[in-house]
């Protein structure tokens, strides 16, 4: 069921949004050369600590997972698609980190997720993560009243086809409010005009990810989470909570 939110509701959804946006700020902040991934969790969860948030990550357990999530951030590095659980692993230089959080205020849900290199960046790597962010930027461009889920799904994907990434196979976005995972799905990849129409006060997280061998299959780590390449090839994540509204629009977690 899709539940449109009011103008009020939106607004509330904009405090989540930007408990979000400062966790990751903070997360990326803290992020050097002999950080622990179990670091940059903490540094996410003193953030919501201070809001008055909580996390709904913390505990998720989806009918594929083995175990209940335990951290408020997914960390995933290099090859590392999404759902990395945070480690002792410490940041080297050079890796391609993703990290995804999100935060509940209020009775409503954030959810937004960036990606960056540490230390010395690979050019390749600077092109992936900016790929995603235009294909993020692309997607939310498309999130107007008239258009359709596949307008969102198709800016996405021509932006990263053109760029001869992959777009791992079954994954994209969701609709978010009350909780972080509300229908409907966003494809990353799909055909104009087609899906539900796009109406004020519908509220949904995009999110490309995009691999650089160019290939779409993943597969899932002994954690039962992390969903790493195929090939071996690098990954990028990238991801707003977005309302759409008659004035266009809204990108609820910005940083």
């Amino acid at each position: 069921m899709v539940e449109l939110k009011t103008n009020e509701s939106i607004d509330a959804m904009y405090e989540a949004g930007q408990v979000v946006g400062q966790a990751l700020t903070a997360v990326r902040k803290a992020a050097d050369v002999g950080v622990s991934l179990l670091e940059l969790d903490e540094v996410a969860r003193e953030v919501l600590r201070d809001a008055g948030a909580t996390s709904p990550f913390l505990g998720y357990r989806p009918s594929f997972a083995p175990v209940p999530f335990p951290a408020v951030i997914c960390a995933s590095v290099n090859d590392a698609i999404v759902h990395g659980i945070p480690t002792g692993y410490r940041l080297r230089d050079g890796d391609l980190v993703s990290i995804d959080c999100g935060a509940e205020l209020g009775g409503w849900a954030g959810d937004s997720a960036i990606s960056f290199t540490v230390g010395r960046a690979r050019p390749a790597d600077v092109r992936l993560i900016e790929t995603a962010e235009r294909a993020l930027a692309a997607g939310i461009e498309a999130a107007v009243v008239g258009n359709r889920i596949g307008d969102i799904a198709h800016a996405i994907g021509s932006v990263c086809r053109t760029a001869g990434y992959g777009i791992p196979d079954g994954f994209g976005g969701h609709g978010i409010g009350r909780k972080m995972h509300e229908d409907p799905s966003v494809p990353n990849e799909g055909r104009p005009g087609r899906g539900m129409p796009l109406r004020h006060g519908l509220v949904l997280a995009i999110e490309p990810m995009v691999t650089a061998g160019g290939t779409d299959d993943y597969h899932a780590a002994p954690d039962g989470w992390t969903l790493s390449t195929n090939d071996g090839s690098r990954a990028a994540h990238a991801e707003h909570t977005v309302a759409i509204t008659e004035t266009g629009p809204r990108i609820l977690t910005a940083r």
